[in-house]
């Protein structure tokens, strides 16, 4: 829950890199603000659910890597003042990979408060051989790519007149006293700066390195924001806080977003769907029917589906789930933007109690929310969310019971690349015809220059924006459903999703029934109809529930 008051909780300072069982997605996502390589990799690990988009460079000098984007849009994105509202990231925590994000842009402002200073000695002192220099880089740069590509014949014979001709320059100048040898220098004192800015650039590229590998080998890399510990009211650091708060308030909201042929925002499309509907007729014609109403059977089913973990033999079995009531809001497949409608931020989110048993009973046919009771398991170190929904419905005499399952895969392989070391393979010397790998600068020379230029402009980070280009997150933004897989590649985890089906429906159809015979209803059609669908959902198979063929 957000509040307005002031704490003195230190909040962003916990040293965990996500939840029990959930460390794997969130350190995969985490590990993004601490990568480089180009930003454009993002591109690839676009899902059916979303589409990021990266905005191109006008100068791709001042182009930001894959790490620098990442950061950067996430913090913006999630922190923001005037930010929409998100959606949740099930299994995984949200808040850790945004900490990182936080310290990992923290690690990049250190070292660039360094390279300013670089800058203004070595910069401002001798600009205009820093212009002709970085110039120069652009031109290469612009010839041959933003990324390692060769410049071809024609641009290596332009680079080597330009050297020629400066070096000629050196030689023959035409001036003599102070301004010879500041023209001299003027060349000169770039490629000091350089090697001193190069230094800094390695220790800080190790750093991250070291981060990225410590998050995807689950050695617990905590994300350290003392910016978000607040001092006094009121502070930015107090706000930072309060935003951090908000985002897991968000996180565990009880209001999911169905968006047509996309399915749930966050849970993944719908792959299996199973309906039990027969008229309530009494068992005994005398007597009647006792009244009961639709929360009374979801409350029974909510009651033994926690008991799911519990079997007869001691064969290992479910993991204890978590079984939660949800509202499902409709929203456009191709929405910007989602809204819970009816809650507050001082409310948490969260839509329960009396609304919650309104919502089940009566908002049932024609507009508004649904209501549907959830029973989800987070596997595979948080790579998996399989979850099962139960929605019950009455419509004049007839009862209806609907199952439906949604799956959730893992995040794109992109997030579990662990850094490796830079190399180029070379002929050897005397064996010509054998290669061998040859180590290469952990930060080469272009990519100096790029952080040296990108440094003294990111005390505003608009103008990078404007210069270098920025990575666009996909809307409706969640974390989790952005960037994730379907688990049908994986064989496990495809079984996983499958079996769960047979048992929690089993379940589902045992507790209704039983409801039912409580209060004098014939259960012979309802039992009859179950042992059918508890056949057909033996041979479970995933399909696409939520796009209809006409």
């Amino acid at each position: 829950m957000v509040t307005d008051g002031f704490d003195f909780s230190p909040g962003a300072q916990v040293p965990l890199s996500g939840a029990a069982g959930q460390t794997a997605a969130t350190g995969a996502l985490a590990s993004a603000a601490y990568r480089d390589g180009p930003v454009a990799k993002l591109l690839e690990a676009n899902s059916e659910w979303t589409v990021s988009e990266v905005k191109a460079p006008r100068f791709s000098l001042f182009e930001p890597n894959l790490g620098e984007a990442f950061a950067r849009a996430v913090q913006v994105r999630t922190l923001g003042g005037a930010r929409a509202q998100l959606v949740q990231s099930f299994g995984m925590e949200p808040r850790t990979v945004v900490e990182h994000c936080l310290a990992a842009n923290r690690i990049r402002k250190q070292r660039d408060t360094k390279l300013t200073v670089l800058m203004g000695v070595f910069g401002l002192l001798f600009l205009p051989g820093v212009l002709l220099w970085l110039g120069a880089f652009q031109l290469r740069r612009t010839m041959a790519g933003a990324q390692d590509k060769r410049i071809g014949a024609a641009g290596t014979a332009a680079m080597v007149v330009l050297g020629g001709l400066g070096l000629l320059f050196m030689i023959k100048l035409p001036f003599t006293g102070f301004w010879g040898v500041y023209l001299r220098l003027m060349l000169v004192a770039p490629v000091v700066g350089w090697w001193l800015a190069k230094r800094i650039c390695e220790r800080t590229a190790k750093d991250l390195r070291e981060r990225w590998s410590g998050l995807l080998s689950g050695g617990g890399v905590g994300a350290k924001v003392p910016e978000a510990v607040p001092s006094a009211p009121g502070s930015a650091a107090e706000k930072l806080r309060a935003g951090l708060e908000k985002l897991t308030a968000e996180q565990y909201s009880n209001v999911v977003f169905y968006a047509g042929g996309k399915g749930i925002l966050g849970m993944g499309t719908r792959w299996g769907s199973w309906h039990l509907a027969e008229d309530l007729v009494p068992a005994d014609p005398g007597k009647g029917i006792n009244p009961f109403r639709s929360w009374d059977v979801i409350k029974a089913i909510h009651d033994q589906l926690r008991l799911l973990e519990r079997g007869a033999l001691h064969t290992g079995g479910f993991p204890t789930p978590s079984v939660r009531h949800w509202v499902v809001s409709p929203v456009g497949e191709n929405a910007k933007s989602v809204a819970r409608g009816g809650t507050t931020e001082e409310e948490g989110f969260q839509i329960k109690g009396v609304e919650l048993q309104r919502i089940c009973d009566q908002q049932q046919f024609g507009a508004g929310d649904r209501h549907y009771l959830g029973v989800q398991f987070v596997l595979w170190d948080g790579q998996l969310v399989i979850t099962m929904l139960t929605t019950v419905t009455y419509l004049h005499n007839t009862l209806r019971i609907e199952v439906t399952g949604h799956a959730l895969g893992p995040v794109h392989p992109l997030f579990t690349t662990k850094p490796s070391a830079p190399s180029k393979t070379v002929s050897k010397t005397v064996r010509f015809w054998e290669t061998k790998s040859v180590p290469l600068p952990l930060v080469d020379a272009k990519e100096v220059v790029r952080l040296a230029a990108r440094a003294p402009f990111t005390w505003y980070p608009p103008i990078l924006d404007h210069l270098g280009g920025k990575l666009t997150l996909p809307e409706p933004f969640g974390l989790r459903h952005a960037w994730a897989d379907k688990p049908w590649r994986h064989r496990f985890m495809a079984d996983d999703a499958l079996r769960a089906a047979t048992p929690v429906l089993r379940v589902v159809h045992q507790a209704a029934i039983q409801v039912l015979k409580d209060n004098g209803v014939d259960t012979e059609r309802f039992g009859n109809r179950a042992l059918a669908l508890s056949g057909q959902v033996q041979d479970a198979a995933p399909k696409k529930a939520d796009e209809y063929s006409a």
